[in-house]
C-alpha cells in the first residue's frame, strides 16, 4: 500500500509541476498591456493624406455645385452675390450713355455681360477639377482647421493665375456667342465721340478679361459657400471620407 501511495504522490507532483510551467508559459504570451480601445465618442485619428484627400473632395463637390448653380440662365444675373456689374473702369461710359438716353442699351449690355459669364462657366468644371487635383497641400491639418472657406482660399491663392489663363479662351468663346461686343460698341462709340468733342480720354476696357476675372471670383464665392456647408452641416458630408475628415473638427 505504501508503494501505491508513493506512486500517486509522485504523479500528483509531476502534474502540478507541469501545470505550473504551462501557466507560466501562457502568462508570458499575454501582452504586458492590452490594446487600448477608442472610448465611445472619441474622434478617429487622421493622417495628413486623408485630410488632403478630404479637402480635395470637398472642393470638387463645391465646384460641381457652383457650376450647376451659375451656368443656368440668371445664374449670375439673378444672384446679387456674384452678378457682374458695369465694368468699374468704364463707369464714365455708363454715365454718359444714360445722359444720352441710352438706358435700354446699358441694361442690355449688363444683361449680356452676365450671360457671357453664365455661358463661360459651363466649361469651368474640368479646369477647376484639374486645379484641385494639382493643388499641393503639405499641411492639410492647417487648412482643415483654418475655419470657414480656408480650403477655398488656399485653392484660390495657389491656382488663380493658372485658372485665369485656362479660362480666358472659354470666356472669349462665350462673349462671341452672346454677342457681347455688339451690345458694347454703341455705348463706347457714343462715349468716344463725346470725348473727341471735349478732349476727354477715350476708354475701351478689355471685356474678356473683366468677364474672366469676375466669373472666376463668382465661382470661388459659391465654392466657399459649399465648403462651409460641409464644415457646418453633417448632412452635407455625402461620403465616408468627408464624414471622417470634417467630423474630426
Amino acid at each position: 500500500m505504501k508503494s501505491i501511495y508513493t506512486v500517486l504522490l509522485l504523479v500528483i507532483g509531476f502534474v502540478q509541476s507541469s501545470c505550473g510551467q504551462n501557466i507560466k508559459g501562457i502568462v508570458k504570451q499575454i501582452p504586458a498591456q492590452l490594446p487600448t480601445q477608442i472610448p465611445i465618442g472619441q474622434k478617429p485619428s487622421l493622417t495628413n493624406d486623408e485630410v488632403v484627400a478630404g479637402l480635395r473632395e470637398a472642393l470638387q463637390i463645391g465646384i460641381k455645385n457652383a457650376v450647376n448653380q451659375s451656368s443656368v440662365p440668371d445664374g449670375f444675373l439673378g444672384n446679387t452675390q456674384i452678378r457682374l456689374p458695369f465694368p468699374p473702369d468704364a463707369l464714365k461710359v455708363k454715365d454718359k450713355a444714360l445722359q444720352l438716353g441710352m438706358a435700354n442699351q446699358v441694361a442690355k449690355f449688363e444683361t449680356t455681360l452676365n450671360r457671357a459669364a453664365e455661358e463661360a462657366v459651363k466649361e469651368a468644371l474640368p479646369i477647376f477639377t484639374q486645379a484641385i487635383l494639382n493643388m499641393s497641400v503639405t499641411d492639410g491639418f492647417a487648412v482643415l482647421k483654418g475655419g470657414n472657406g480656408a480650403a477655398t482660399t488656399f485653392l484660390k491663392n495657389q491656382t488663380s493665375q493658372a485658372l485665369y489663363n485656362a479660362f480666358l479662351p472659354k470666356v472669349k468663346e462665350a462673349t462671341a456667342k452672346v454677342s457681347l461686343t455688339a451690345q458694347w460698341n454703341p455705348l463706347i462709340s457714343k462715349y468716344n465721340q463725346a470725348m473727341a468733342l471735349t478732349g476727354g480720354e477715350k476708354i475701351n476696357p478689355d471685356l474678356d478679361a473683366f468677364v474672366t476675372e469676375r466669373a472666376i471670383a463668382g465661382l470661388f464665392t459659391l465654392v466657399q459657400q459649399e465648403e462651409d456647408k460641409i464644415r457646418q452641416n453633417p448632412a452635407a458630408r455625402v461620403n465616408d471620407l468627408l464624414m471622417k475628415v470634417f467630423g474630426s473638427l
